[in-house]
């Protein structure tokens, strides 16, 4: 979906983006990759509006992060 822009299942490309966020005690859609709020990775979710699939996807700017982290 973030690619196409479609749905894979329903074929819709009514398709949002939903933001990551790091809130207080881990919460939110992310990967922590040090000890404090401002290192974690956001991980954003893309959700279809006519079936309610959703996928979630690393920026790519992110990915060093994770790779220094748990490689």
């Amino acid at each position: 979906m973030k690619n196409s822009g479609m749905c894979p299942k329903c074929n819709s490309r009514n398709i949002l983006r939903i933001e990551g966020k790091a809130g207080v005690y881990g919460s939110g859609n992310n990967i922590p990759v040090g000890f404090t709020i401002f290192s974690y990775v956001k991980v954003p979710r893309y959700v279809c509006c006519n079936c309610g699939y959703s996928e979630e996807w690393i920026d790519k700017e992110d990915i060093p992060y994770l790779e220094k982290k748990f490689r």
